[in-house]
């Protein structure tokens, strides 16, 4: 059955490319020789240069991470290493407009990619003026530029100075008074040299999060580690094993005092897939039961109650997590695209939505690929 013509689809894990002059145009003067600037450098294999960014004196090789939309998968091996080896819509938000429209997919929520999917570029270098002026001049490009060229069709996302944390708070005051949705959060913040989700540390910036209603949305790999079970193992090991980030991010945030702290914060786990989620829900219950009362964990609510209250969980095709999406949570369940990135359907994302729902009732498709994400994001029709 084809979708019904009512039914928007809005992907809550796309990306964009950002284009050479985000910083250039938004960075003071004094900045701009150490903030994010293009460069170009020759190549091994001759041809024309490369293009890659540069940050305080250090080179950033890809401007173009899986960027792949519209190749073939022969060729995902090989990122673009030039603005004009990509797609147009990867870096200009008109364009991205374009081939939403082909793809069928109404409206996105775009992870930026030199600052990372959570900004967390910004934790190295040594100056942190420098640091927190390129955060907020990516948020500006994020809000000023790319969301603002269809406010409808694009739920702005920021991210944070994350090494401060009075900083990421005013950075959030800052940007809900322009339209920020949604938070760009670590999976996991102690790999990166953070305090982890057990300490009282974030509790400003959650509360803040409570106030605004402002999603934290968690895209794997934020954290900095990815599984790797054998050193020496294809990177196919690790990219099959990618949903286990969101696996260890979703234990931990349930085990953890954050939505006893704050029971009106929201999290959103991009890109994990969700057939893994009625296993994870039924073993952290049982180890609940069994091992709750030696341990310093909350002793009233079980980690599913708080899972259905404040977790959702995104997917691009899970027919085995479809099937059991009550276990999941009709309400908890999220649609997403990834453009341009190499699971991604693109052009071809409304076709293959179509195929992946066939056997599911209009009613919870429609919740799945449009109605939780207005809810959850605070994210309206136009007109509405």
């Amino acid at each position: 059955m084809p979708l019904q013509d009512f039914m928007q689809l809005i992907s809550v894990d796309d990306h964009l490319i950002e284009h050479p002059r985000v910083w250039a145009d938004r960075l003071p003067a004094k900045f701009r020789e150490l903030g994010p600037h293009i460069v170009e450098v020759p190549r091994a294999k001759g041809g024309p240069p490369s293009q890659v960014w540069e940050y305080q004196g250090k080179t950033y090789p890809q401007i173009g991470l899986n960027a792949v939309a519209g190749k073939k998968p022969e060729e995902y091996g090989i990122d673009p290493s030039r603005f004009d080896e990509m797609l147009p819509g990867c870096y200009d938000p008109v364009q991205r407009l374009a081939d939403m429209d082909l793809d069928g997919v109404e409206a996105a929520l775009c992870f930026p990619s030199f600052p990372r999917f959570a900004g967390t570029v910004f934790l190295e270098g040594d100056d942190r003026d420098v640091a927190l002026a390129s955060v907020t001049a990516f948020n500006d490009f994020m809000l000023d530029e790319w969301c603002a060229a269809a406010p409808y069709r694009y739920i702005p996302l920021v991210i944070l100075p994350l090494w401060d944390i009075d900083l990421a708070v005013a950075e959030v005051h800052r940007t809900a008074a322009k339209g920020a949705k949604t938070l760009a959060f670590p999976e996991n913040p102690y790999p990166l040299g953070l305090p982890s989700i057990h300490t009282d540390h974030w509790a400003p910036l959650f509360s803040v999060a409570e106030e605004y209603d402002m999603p934290l949305s968690l895209h794997f790999g934020t954290s900095g580690q990815s599984p790797r079970p054998s050193p020496d193992g294809p990177l196919a090991v690790s990219i099959s094993l990618f949903s286990c980030n969101s696996m260890y991010a979703l234990s931990d945030l349930l085990f953890s005092p954050v939505f006893h702290r704050h029971p009106r914060l929201k999290v959103a786990l991009s890109e994990g897939g969700i057939g893994w989620v009625p296993f994870m829900l039924e073993r952290a219950d049982y180890v609940w039961e069994r091992h709750r009362f030696y341990q310093n964990v909350n002793q009233d609510h079980r980690p599913s109650e708080l899972y259905y209250k404040h977790i959702y969980s995104c997917f691009i095709e899970d027919h085995h997590g479809l099937s059991s999406r009550a276990e999941v949570g009709l309400d908890n369940i999220l649609w997403e695209c990834d453009y341009p990135h190499s699971d991604s359907n693109w052009p071809n994302s409304r076709k293959v939505a179509e195929e992946v729902f066939t056997k599911i009732p209009d009613e919870d498709v429609h919740k799945i690929v449009e109605l939780n994400a207005r809810r959850v994001f605070n994210f309206p029709r136009a007109g509405k």
